[in-house]
């Protein structure tokens, strides 16, 4: 039993006493409680794999920001790795895959991997931690939308351009999509193993959506989220959040999923006419939290606002920037909290 299921019930699409809100990235640098933790360990990798550690971290912004709903703390790119591709993760650079993929033999050579098997570690920690809220609050399972590992494992590496991965798509569509099928057929299996776990909404992030051109977002990513979605729907709502992809809207307008995150840019009015009857979740510029408390304040009011004659779940437009005052984040909820427009 949900002690808090606002965020469930507006996830559902069903009337909330107000808006409920979480953070994208809420567990993770902008805590001192993390940083502590962190600076006792190897890498973040061995945060991720350990499975009681994981558990806390996502807690933690439960605890000292009063959110709605916590996410389980892990990474997109445990997929991939999963599936034999492993990746590093270096201090003050970010994700690096020492092999990439480049020929068919290379994909041919990836697995379809068994959750509990290869990821067995995230499971662990969405069964200890669903335990240790005991009701508190939703819990939140996601992985990252397949054109997104791609671009990762294609690339190597993160990138402003990612030119590899989408030059792949123009030299050999062939290739993506036996990459993209894999890919996708994993994701399900893993999703759904969180649902199994513990997990009472999943969440897709497709983080370089906005790389592509509306076409070939269509054929290299939204099909293969579709697809997802039609899997995981029947279990729990499904969010979908393509950060740059305003073009897609339709596209998830027509999808199973039950809620549609929108980045800062987006217009919430216009994005509510393209998907009636869908929850929207954000969409505060993450910079607005570099504010006072009392721009704070007003900027949340104003997004707030724009969100009125539909299902809403307070977010920001992108994960929290890890300098953010923690203070500040806290004036976001409460302001969200007591907002009655």
């Amino acid at each position: 039993m949900t002690k808090n299921d606002l965020f469930l019930r507006a996830a559902r699409g069903e009337s909330v006493e107000r808006t409920p809100v979480w953070l994208m990235r809420q567990a993770g640098r902008i805590l001192p409680e993390y940083r502590a933790l962190r600076g006792q360990l190897s890498g973040f990798k061995e945060l991720v794999e350990t499975p009681a550690l994981a558990s806390e971290v996502t807690i933690q912004p439960v605890d000292a920001l009063d959110v709605d709903a916590a996410i389980i703390f892990s990474d997109i790119l445990v997929v991939p790795d999963a599936m034999g591709l492993p990746y590093e993760m270096v201090e003050a650079r970010g994700p690096l895959f020492p092999n990439v993929i480049k020929t068919a033999a290379d994909v041919d050579r990836l697995s379809i991997p068994d959750p509990e098997d290869k990821l067995g570690y995230v499971l662990e920690a969405l069964r200890i931690t669903k335990k240790a809220l005991n009701g508190r609050v939703p819990l939140i399972g996601f992985a990252g939308a397949p054109w997104t590992l791609l671009a990762y494992m294609v690339e190597g590496h993160g990138s402003k351009t990612f030119s590899k991965a989408r030059g792949l798509l123009y030299t050999d569509p062939k290739l993506a999509h036996a990459l993209l099928a894999k890919i996708t057929a994993t994701t399900i299996a893993y999703l759904q193993a969180q649902v199994a776990a513990g997990a009472q909404v999943v969440q897709v992030f497709d983080s370089w959506a906005g790389t592509l051109p509306p076409a070939h977002y269509r054929e290299f990513s939204s099909r293969y989220i579709s697809e997802i979605c039609e899997a995981l729907a029947p279990l729990v709502p499904v969010t979908v959040f393509a950060k740059g992809a305003w073009f897609a809207v339709e596209d998830f307008a027509a999808m199973p999923c039950r809620t549609i995150g929108l980045d800062w840019t987006e217009d919430p009015a216009a994005v509510r006419r393209a998907a009636p009857g869908k929850t929207l979740q954000g969409n505060l510029d993450p910079c607005a939290l570099y504010g006072t408390p009392e721009q704070v304040r007003d900027a949340t009011e104003a997004m707030l606002r724009q969100f009125a004659g539909g299902p809403h779940i307070a977010n920001l437009g992108h994960g929290v920037y890890p300098d953010t005052n923690p203070e500040r984040v806290k004036v976001f909820v409460q302001t969200v909290k007591g907002f009655r427009g």
